[in-house]
């Protein structure tokens, strides 16, 4: 399989999910983990769901989680070709804050564990989505905001890493060392950790081999896609070319407004997206105004009132 040319792919752009009702995931991200919403918008598939997207205080591209928030529905089934676990990353020594954080907040977490040169807290969001903070020593801070009361010396700043789980490791392998341009750091038992660029925060994924468990179902508390930067709409068409050549079906080009994204599947079952790191979320609103009003696509502009009366309601501090 052909490989990359060297750094095309930056690291993790963002994360999206499935999650249950909108306020009690606005309340959750902004509210307790302490992520500045960067854009309030809707679902471009589907305008009568909001799609909320959080991060840094500028939206710096990795920062990024974003959900599809529906308030009915049924829950999601972790398994494989999903993405299982996102992992966050904070500050070196910072966990003890945040357990007493998710104590105050009655947020369902386990203990604190080490794993490699970390120590890594898991938790679940309200619609159980699998979440953990990862605190280790080569931590990068991301952009302050001022409106929340997580302390910036403790505050998450990008997607550190996802896992997700596929029932054979090599064509995964394969397609993360070849085209993707990974590179394998580290492997313990049936868990494969690749990183690219120069690895280290937002620049890794990790790899579970489950061949007997359960097939992944999508639903509330699910990882939908998981995002790979690109610097450039160029190198974005260099690397659809290339997938396809491959034989990967990829879709073609779609502009999202904030970011242009590609899709397609991995060998796993685990879909992916390929995202730019521009045009960035100042397209349409000022820095200091991010999150602040309902955005809504080119296409949907005409529908606003029609638009803004689906939606559920949707306080923000």
């Amino acid at each position: 399989m052909p490989s990359f040319m060297p750094a095309r792919i930056l690291g993790i752009h963002h994360m999206s999910a499935i999650s249950g009702p909108a306020q009690e995931n606005f309340d959750f991200y902004s509210g307790v983990l302490g992520f500045r919403l960067v854009k309030l918008t809707v679902n471009f598939d589907d305008p009568t769901a909001y799609h909320l997207y959080y991060g840094d205080g500028a939206g710096s591209p990795g920062s990024i989680v974003t959900f599809f928030p529906y308030p009915n529905g049924y829950p999601g089934r972790p398994g494989s070709g999903q993405v299982t676990v996102t992992s966050l990353s904070v500050p070196h020594g910072s966990l003890t804050y945040w357990a007493d954080r998710f104590k105050e907040f009655e947020v369902d977490f386990d203990r604190v564990a080490h794993r490699g040169s970390g120590h890594v807290l898991p938790f679940r969001a309200p619609d159980g989505l699998p979440l953990e903070l990862v605190a280790a020593s080569d931590h990068v801070p991301g952009v302050e905001w001022d409106d929340t009361d997580v302390l910036p010396e403790f505050a998450i700043s990008v997607v550190r890493s996802v896992t997700m789980v596929v029932r054979q490791l090599e064509p995964t392998a394969e397609l993360l060392t070849g085209l993707l341009g990974f590179r394998l750091a580290d492997e313990r038992e049936n868990r494969h950790r690749y990183e690219v660029a120069e690895g280290g925060p937002g620049k890794s994924i990790e790899v579970v081999v489950d061949a007997e468990g359960p097939v992944g179902r999508p639903g509330h508390g699910s990882v939908h896609h998981v995002a790979f930067r690109i610097a450039d709409d160029a190198e974005q068409l260099a690397a659809k070319a290339e997938l396809t050549a491959a034989g990967f079906q990829v879709s073609p080009v779609m502009d999202r407004d904030y970011f242009r994204s590609i899709y397609f599947r991995e060998p796993g079952g685990v879909l992916l997206e390929i995202a730019t790191d521009g045009p960035g979320f100042t397209t349409d609103e000022t820095l200091e105004d991010l999150g602040g009003g309902l955005r809504l696509p080119s296409q949907f502009a005409n529908h606003r009132r029609q638009i803004e009366r689906s939606l559920p309601p949707l306080k923000i501090w």
